[in-house]
């Protein structure tokens, strides 16, 4: 069910999607009158528990009715607000760090109760005015229309006192009943804003619980960047060390023959013909490994070609039979960003080299989606099994695996991974990196 956000912009559809929409609204206030009685019997017992329990605890049975029957209610107004109006209310975060306090008294004592209970009070006090004057108005402007059925001729105003000398054409009663009609969708538009406010305001997380998040997440991107940067040097040691004892190796073989053939041009051409053909063969093994380095810092197909290729590139290149599966459409949905491309097919080769060196497996399996907002992969085997923990990140004691490192990488985007790896097997890594990121050009990566 898709319903319209309370407050449209300016560019919002026409007056008569706006008509048709608010009718969403009425219904919500409707509801209202249906759940008026239970409202305000569970702020009663609220009330009422919170004032006996001093009294030899007699209202702790009223008191965990009352949560009880609230909690229900919380979750009745979060989906009134979100099916009925299109205002997706956020929950309350979940407690992370430990409380020291018993949980009769963390139950009992908590705050969001009674934020909901003042929530539920709102509603059976303007909720239910507005409900009764939206609903009266309803019924008016329908009895208005049934009216003229049931009269031969002119009626009188009132209705139901057709003796006062008061005659109204049927016209005019009908044009009447037609104007309110337009107007109590809008009317129960305007009723209903003060109300999500306060829902918002009351049933979503609180000033300190929001500031507790902001504060996890900025102790977790401190932790993710300084992992990161520890990541890009080891990286960068790696690739200086394969510069050396490869590429390098060979341009300083290929010199030294260049220069032999040189000095044995004059006096011995076949010697310095064997030592350029050796030479050539030198220049080919260098560009050879040149490529291997190009591709562990970015291989070029997935640039040119995208995922698809790249990654059925690496499963050609695997020791162990790889099945690739990638159900991406760039027609319909477009390319991810260039960074979550990349991370991806970072992961899926750690995966596999993993794979081929300590799973002991026959095959292996690699699927790519799109999940909504999020680039999805999966790359599962048949071996032994046991490969960590099964949460990622990696706990410290675990090393040589390559998985710390793909939690870096994933995190760094704010992705998540997953790993399941029981004694036995078999072992699936899941990974969701977001599609859409801008990359520090501020371009949008996916745009291609």
């Amino acid at each position: 069910m898709s319903t319209p956000a309370l407050l449209p912009g300016p560019w919002r559809p026409l007056p008569a999607r706006l008509w048709l929409d608010g009718w969403w609204a009425v219904c919500h206030l409707a509801l209202t009158v249906l759940l008026l009685g239970w409202y305000v019997t569970l702020f009663v017992l609220l009330v009422l528990g919170t004032a006996l329990t001093p009294v030899f605890l007699t209202g702790v049975p009223l008191l965990l009715l009352a949560r009880v029957g609230i909690r229900a209610s919380q979750w009745v107004e979060r989906w009134r607000q979100e099916a009925l109006l299109g205002e997706a209310m956020p929950a309350q975060p979940v407690r992370v760090s430990p409380d020291a306090r018993p949980w009769w008294r963390r139950w009992l004592l908590d705050a969001q109760p009674w934020r909901t209970g003042l929530h539920l009070l709102l509603v059976s006090t303007y909720g239910a005015v507005a409900a009764g004057v939206v609903v009266g108005l309803t019924g008016a402007a329908l009895g208005a229309l049934a009216a003229p059925l049931a009269a031969g001729g002119d009626l009188a105003w009132p209705f139901v006192q057709p003796a006062l000398p008061m005659p109204v054409p049927v016209p005019v009663v009908v044009v009447a009943a037609v104007l309110l009609l337009l107007l109590v969708p809008l009317l129960a538009r305007a009723l209903v804003v003060p109300e999500t406010a306060a829902a918002r305001a009351l049933l979503g997380p609180t000033r300190s619980a929001r500031e507790a998040v902001l504060e996890r997440r900025v102790e977790s991107l401190t932790v993710t960047r300084e992992r990161a940067v520890d990541s890009v040097e080891a990286e960068r040691r790696r690739i200086e060390r394969d510069l050396h004892d490869g590429p390098q190796q060979r341009l300083v073989a290929l010199a030294m023959q260049l220069g032999m053939a040189q000095r044995a041009l004059e006096r011995d051409p076949a010697a310095a013909q064997r030592l350029l053909d050796k030479a050539h063969g030198t220049a080919k093994e260098a560009i050879s490994d040149m490529r291997f380095v190009a591709r562990g810092i970015h291989p070029p197909v997935l640039t040119d070609r995208g995922l698809d290729a790249a990654l059925s590139a690496l499963a050609a290149s695997s020791a162990v039979p790889v099945r690739v599966d990638v159900d991406l459409d760039p027609a319909r949905d477009g390319r991810p960003s260039a960074t979550s491309e990349a991370i991806a097919y970072f992961c899926v080769s750690e995966a596999l080299t993993n794979v081929a060196k300590h799973a002991g497996a026959t095959r292996a399996h690699v699927e790519v989606r799109r999940d909504g907002d999020l680039l999805v992969l999966r790359v599962s085997d048949d071996g032994v099994g046991g490969a960590c923990p099964s949460e990622v990140p990696v706990p410290a004691g675990v090393s040589g695996s390559g998985l710390r490192g793909l939690a870096d990488r994933v995190a760094s985007v704010d992705g998540w991974i997953h790993l399941d790896s029981p004694v036995g097997g078999p072992t699936v890594l899941t990974a969701g990196l977001p599609w859409d990121r801008r990359d520090g050009s501020g371009s949008r990566g996916g745009a291609r």
